[in-house]
């Protein structure tokens, strides 16, 4: 295989006339085997980052890309609302994520973005959870993280479930972050900040006396990548402008008690923003 890459190299090559060029290449996704090649095929070639200016180049979506992406969101949140009367205590982590995943090829979904986290009880302190062969138990949040991929566009989405009935405690946290997701999103609209969006959504959770829990940025940009431009985090001064979608994600975290996430995909829009989610826990 490899030798046969080699000559496939070699011949764009010499069709290119790359020897002694210089060649823009993605350096998250360029391995060293095929930088090797290059090297080899073109003699004195030399590379340069092309990162930034792709990044600068999907900031904003067309009307193509946004309905794509709506679809995406359709085909997770019709996943969700099969997966739910499915649910049992019980059930583990791993097996909900394996019925998840089943249910988004049911509805459409052209491939996995990622992994669906589950992660339940203690589990859930984790922002970055996998899913375990833990037992979900009554009385305890259950986090969900999951996304679908329609023509390549993928959406990501998280909410989080109360087993059962749980405790006051828990039920504050979770209202902290479903208020802060909100912020956020308000504080979604042309010319804001990233900063601005991230402010927002902690000073919520920070009022609610959860601060020193929310130990991630408030979301992410989605496009052809999960997670790409803009990061929406404070000290980021970029300007938001209509077209840019990304995520809105607050969370809290708890050691040996839990956690809380709410994610949507929002797109900003001349008026504001659009929530292109709109899935809810009855």
């Amino acid at each position: 295989m490899a030798k046969g890459l080699q000559g496939a190299f070699h011949r764009a090559s010499h069709a290119l006339g790359l020897a002694g060029k210089t060649v823009a290449v993605e350096t998250l996704y360029m391995r060293v085997l095929e930088l090797e090649m290059l090297q080899e095929a073109a003699p004195n070639v030399k590379t340069a980052h092309v990162d930034g200016l792709l990044n600068n180049l999907r900031l904003v979506k067309d009307e193509a890309e946004l309905a794509h992406m709506e679809r995406a969101v359709a085909a997770a949140e019709a996943a969700m609302h099969a997966l739910l009367p499915q649910i049992k205590v019980g059930q583990t982590e791993k097996y909900i994520a394996g019925l998840l995943s089943q249910e988004l090829l049911n509805a459409g979904s052209e491939a996995m973005p990622f992994g669906p986290i589950v992660s339940s009880g203690p589990n859930a302190a984790s922002p970055h959870a996998v899913p375990t062969d833990r037992p979900i138990q009554a009385g305890e949040l259950l986090i969900i993280d999951w996304g679908a991929v329609v023509a390549d566009y993928p959406s990501d989405l998280t909410r989080t479930f109360a087993v059962g009935e749980v405790s006051a405690e828990l039920r504050q946290l979770y209202e902290a972050v479903a208020a802060a997701n909100e912020a956020g999103k308000a504080a979604s609209k042309p010319g804001a900040t990233c900063s601005a969006v991230d402010e927002a959504a902690r000073g919520v959770i920070t009022a609610a006396g959860y601060g020193d829990y929310f130990i991630h940025r408030t979301g992410h940009g989605l496009g052809l990548e999960v997670h790409e431009a803009p990061s929406m985090m404070t000290g980021n001064q970029q300007k938001l402008v209509e077209g840019m979608v990304f995520t809105v994600e607050p969370g809290i975290y708890i050691p040996n008690l839990g956690g809380a996430r709410v994610e949507d995909d929002v797109v900003v829009t001349a008026a504001g923003h659009r929530s292109l989610s709109s899935f809810r826990v009855s």
